[in-house]
């Protein structure tokens, strides 16, 4: 089973991140859950959100603490927020941030694998503006998932709330996150 922990703000779209791997991970066959965990409920509040995958029935309703990966939406929370707990060494830390992965390093101490993507950078090109589509694509590229089917799952779940000029912002911010780490 995998289980992956998400740091973002109230109102960047962590949750909403997490339910799309679950749609993506459900449509390869696996088991999964999404849920968030909420502070106080206010935008910009830290929020955490969280997955399991399993190719068999999930039997563990709790929090994540123990993630084989993070994924920091906004960056501002690898102080703020203490993302790296839990995480072991064999684990990822996947950030949005410019800084190099050293950097990241040195100002977490974490010795696992730690991946960083400009995902603003990328959803402000793309025209999107959130960071955690990106961020998504880039985490669906981490774990070696279908590209086809993960990209078709987040068309079809954005295409239900979103207008069609938006969706495609949003494809390309996923397809640019993935492609940034592959």
């Amino acid at each position: 089973m995998k289980e992956i922990r998400w740091h973002g703000r109230g109102g960047q779209g962590a949750k909403t991140a997490s339910q799309l791997l679950a749609d993506i991970n459900l449509q390869e066959g696996k088991f999964v859950q999404s849920f968030p965990e909420y502070g106080p409920e206010r935008s910009g509040a830290p929020i955490r959100a969280y997955n399991r995958i399993s190719d068999e029935k999930i039997r563990v309703h709790s929090g994540v603490y123990e993630p084989d990966m993070v994924a920091v939406v906004d960056p501002t929370l690898l102080k703020a927020a203490n993302p790296t707990d839990g995480l072991s060494e064999k684990d990822i830390l996947l950030v949005n941030t410019t800084k190099s992965p050293e950097k990241v390093r040195s100002e977490t101490n974490f010795d696992g694998k730690i991946v960083t993507i400009d995902a603003s950078g990328i959803a402000e090109q793309a025209g999107s503006g959130f960071a955690n589509i990106p961020t998504l694509g880039a985490l669906v590229g981490v774990l070696d998932t279908d590209y086809e089917i993960a990209k078709k799952e987040v068309e079809k779940a954005l295409s239900k709330k979103l207008a069609e000029e938006i969706v495609e912002m949003n494809l390309e911010a996923f397809k640019l996150g993935y492609e940034a780490v592959n």
